[in-house]
């Protein structure tokens, strides 16, 4: 690991080997691919599936749930363990559609870097400059990975100068394509000073790689085509003269980002990208937290939950909480304190991920990601300690742009229904709202997608069809203040309150004007479009 000037102890050997990263991106952009082919090196798996592939053996690993398997898209964001060379990769997969943003932004507090992966074709797209932004308020570092280099794409200097300006952000390249599309031939690895071919014939195969002494080495005439070598010593030339060398400290900064090109489908590019994150990208780092921060060294465990994943297993009606351990040396049957409901919590069986397999974690570290089975104790954003009092800050919850009625379609189930909203809601998969007035409940999502993956999974997990009706209802907001205001103004609005599943107070608005008459009528509320997630 490269040394960064600051005055924190070394990390214990087992924690500074974990390098815990998500991979961004805008839908289509390959991300899917490249987690399959991180985990092909990291013989996680013998053979890599295409999103689409052919029969049940080839499905992604990544993708768990029916409806991600028949659509080809991952809707909820999966975490991954393997170790590659002397490093233990935790990778989290997470939704590239904007219909699932949330999920995505949440994953990303779990994270220590990022992954960008952009399209060689398409350059960035808008739901990678929002993903982006979130990165940027983290301060996170950013490696970037441009795909499908074996189609017809730009320009490469097109593509930073695109990076550069779009999200104003140094970009530094780490290799350079050799030809484009049908040309596509390889990459010159500018870190190494090597050759990179790829094999067209076998996708699963490692590139070859060719040691040569700098960009005047005649064997470089023996393995790439002149017209392809010229251009390729002039483009080369021109990079070094224009673009920032590589300077590890304004990665980890998040200023700068190195950028490889390559063809995940082919498994071009994958290794020297892992050999990046390995080198370049973060050791475990320290979270915030109320009343203080918790630094990876410490000995005792905390960790927090990112995300609750309903039913992963459809045999078995469970609930897992996905963990990211922020401090410590965790060992099964650890008893940790379950800080929001102040009590102690024998952790009897937790599991670590394979891509979909799973196996008991005997033991976990810093920077891990493990899941805890349970039964709607654990939520998001809620922390796990082994005794002292901290809260991990900074998980948001938004408010939701599209709000829906739900009905049962049969209404002797509407216990049922129930208590399926609330599991769904404790996921962070929708908000559920139940209004003071009349019955039912609303339903508040980010994106159309949602209404109908919470359709399909609550018919497949319970056995309920629902239908979702228009709601009068644009948007919700939480509304803060002292006691006294707060009953006046329930009082004197109650067709517009409802109560979230935390019990906490919701304005449900139908105009901007519902939302400026309140502030400019009770200054002392305050109403919030986010909610952080915590107790």
């Amino acid at each position: 690991m490269l040394d960064t000037v600051t005055n924190r102890p070394d990390l214990p050997a087992e924690i500074a080997r974990r390098r815990t990263f998500a991979i961004i991106s805008h839908p289509d952009a390959g991300k899917t691919t490249l987690t399959e082919k991180f985990l092909l090196y990291g013989g996680a798996i013998q053979m890599a599936g295409q999103v689409r592939a052919k029969g049940e053996a080839r499905r992604t690993r990544s993708d768990f749930m029916q409806m991600e398997k028949d659509r080809g898209i991952s809707v909820s964001a999966s975490a991954m363990s393997f170790d590659f060379a002397n490093y233990r990769f935790n990778l989290v997969d997470t939704p590239g559609h904007s219909d699932f943003s949330e999920d995505t932004y949440r994953t990303l507090t779990a994270v220590d870097a990022a992954v960008m992966v952009i399209d060689g074709a398409k350059g960035v797209e808008s739901q990678t400059q929002k993903l982006f932004e979130v990165c940027r308020l983290r301060d996170l570092p950013i490696l970037t990975f441009c795909n499908k280099m074996d189609r017809e794409s730009r320009d490469t200097f097109e593509i930073i100068d695109e990076i550069q300006q779009n999200l104003a952000i140094d970009v530094t390249p780490a290799s350079w394509p050799i030809g484009v599309g049908r040309d596509f031939i390889g990459c010159y690895d500018m870190l190494r000073d090597r050759l990179e071919l790829m094999d067209r014939a076998d996708r699963n195969k490692v590139a070859e790689s060719i040691a040569i002494e700098g960009l005047d080495d005649p064997k470089l005439a023996e393995h790439v085509p002149a017209h392809l070598l010229d251009k390729l010593l002039e483009e080369v030339e021109m990079a070094r003269e224009l673009l920032p060398p590589l300077d590890p400290q304004s990665v980890l900064e998040g200023h700068m980002t190195p950028i490889w090109f390559g063809s995940a489908i082919n498994s071009f590019g994958v290794k020297e990208l892992m050999d990046g994150i390995s080198t370049y990208g973060p050791e475990p780092q320290p979270q915030s937290a109320e009343p203080r921060q918790i630094a990876p060294d410490e000995k005792k465990v905390a960790g927090f939950v990112f995300k609750v994943q309903a039913n992963m297993d459809p045999k078995h009606r469970d609930r897992v909480a996905f963990v990211r351990l922020a401090s410590g040396h965790f060992k099964r049957g650890m008893k940790l304190t379950h800080v929001r409901t102040k009590k102690p919590m024998a952790v009897s069986n937790p599991v670590l991920f394979l891509a979909s397999d799973r196996e008991l974690a005997e033991e976990a570290w810093a920077g891990d990601i493990i899941g805890i089975p349970n039964h709607g104790q654990l939520r998001i954003g809620d922390t796990l300690t082994e005794g002292e009092a901290l809260r991990v800050s900074g998980i948001p919850s938004f408010a939701p742009e599209l709000l829906q009625g739900v009905r049962a379609g049969d209404p002797m189930k509407a216990k049922h229904l129930e208590k399926a909203l609330m599991q769904f809601a404790e996921e962070g998969a929708a908000k559920v709202f139940k209004p003071s007035i009349g019955s039912g409940f609303i339903v508040g999502v980010v994106g159309q997608l949602q209404f109908e993956v919470l359709a399909s999974r609550i018919e497949m997990e319970y056995g309920l069809p629902v239908r979702f009706e228009a709601s009068q209802f644009t948007s919700a907001r939480w509304v803060s203040g002292d006691k006294q205001a707060m009953d006046k103004f329930i009082n004197t609005n109650k067709q517009h309150i409802a109560h979230d599943h935390d019990g906490d107070v919701v304005y449900l608005t139908r105009l901007q004007w519902d939302i400026d008459r309140v502030e400019r009528d009770y200054p002392d509320l305050k109403l919030t479009a986010t909610k952080e997630m915590m107790v």
